[in-house]
């Protein structure tokens, strides 16, 4: 029960998190609300840790923590959100985001020997193909923009960054299985966000990113994604990964653009189409899958 209802949670959070985007683009530069969301979540966490007085991880643990966070928030969502702002469509993006449990799978079985049997195969297949039928929409609604690079920024380029964040993403949520995994989650929380940040504002220096607009929705977004996202979500997933399978954990991030689609629905009154509702069910089909095989 505490299985299902963990993963639950961790798939609806995570799923707002493309609704956030959104809504911050007409008031927040992307990488300067990373870096606020990312030192806010950091700040939450020490004050957890040094309460707790939980023990910290220190020299080249500590270094690896940071590295990780990284990895798994800072050049993963900051990377993402570039190549979407220089012509990637958020539909390609989110396609592209939906091969992380794939990639997930192929590289735990190797590194952890995470064995995964045909079934369980056969359920990412189908999560992926259930995001594809989610997104083919937007993505057919690009047409030839679906991927045009802008700003005079190479299109193999754009491309590559793009592919980039999800294998960080990757390498971030494997570096968990790691001996990071003996640390406790408050205080590697609290380095790994740190981590983030610091990458966040190094695009943001570099992208010479300034707009903050205070507004309703900004100081909601932010709050939402220091406590919800890279708070809550987040440990969760290092959780899950920590105390199984990487591929069964990641699984369920098929899920999460399936759930997006139906809050931009509900949020933004965008289409919610037979052909998007039939992805979901495809998609939740192959997570139940995948997780029990």
């Amino acid at each position: 029960m505490l299985t299902f209802l963990v993963a639950a949670v961790f798939v609806f959070l995570w799923s707002t998190g493309f609704i956030v985007a959104r809504a911050i683009t007409p008031y927040v530069d992307p990488n300067l609300y990373l870096l606020a969301r990312f030192c806010g979540t950091a700040l939450l966490f020490v004050a957890i840790a040094r309460i707790a007085r939980v023990r910290w991880p220190r020299g080249r643990d500590a270094v690896r923590h940071l590295f990780a966070g990284a990895l798994l928030q800072g050049v993963y969502l900051g990377a993402g959100y570039w190549a979407v702002a220089q012509g990637v469509g958020a539909g390609v993006m989110a396609l592209l985001g939906a091969l992380q449990p794939l990639l997930t799978a192929a590289i735990a079985a190797r590194l952890f020997g995470e064995r995964l049997s045909r079934r369980a195969w056969a359920g990412l297949a189908l999560g992926l193909a259930g995001v594809a039928l989610v997104l083919s929409p937007k993505i057919a609604s690009g047409g030839s923009q679906a991927v045009h690079a802008t700003g005079g920024v190479p299109q193999w380029f754009v491309v590559t960054v793009a592919v980039l964040s999800v294998v960080a993403i990757t390498a971030g949520t494997l570096y968990q299985k790691t001996s990071l995994a003996s640390a406790d989650i408050r205080s590697a929380s609290a380095l790994q966000n740190i981590g983030a940040a610091l990458v966040a504002g190094v695009l943001a220096w570099a992208l010479g990113e300034h707009r903050f607009v205070a507004s309703a929705v900004t100081w909601l977004s932010l709050a939402w994604g220091i406590v919800m996202l890279s708070g809550v979500a987040t440990t969760l997933l290092v959780w899950m990964v920590r105390r199984g399978d990487a591929s069964r954990a990641t699984a369920l991030l098929f899920l999460a653009p399936p759930l997006a689609a139906v809050e931009s629905y509900l949020a933004f009154g965008e289409t919610l189409g037979a052909v998007q509702v039939a992805g979901f069910v495809v998609a939740l089909i192959g997570v139940m899958l995948a997780r029990a095989g």
